[in-house]
């Protein structure tokens, strides 16, 4: 199974923006929560990508 680096990127974002997230929430910082929350949705998307990526990768040597 290969990863590639927006799959990687993109999780640890996740991560990252779910604990500011929870923190935010926490000590009741909005500014705090609403950036975790952004940023773990940034992740998910370049983590999509990633895999989309990865699909397109592995059907292209499917075809070969």
């Amino acid at each position: 199974m290969n990863v590639n680096k927006d799959q990687v990127k993109g999780r640890a974002e996740e991560v990252k923006g779910k604990v500011k997230e929870v923190t935010g929430k926490a000590v009741r910082d909005k500014d705090l929560e609403v950036k975790g929350k952004l940023q773990k949705i940034a992740g998910k998307v370049q983590a999509e990508l990633g895999d989309l990526r990865k699909d397109v990768e592995n059907d292209s040597r499917r075809d070969d």
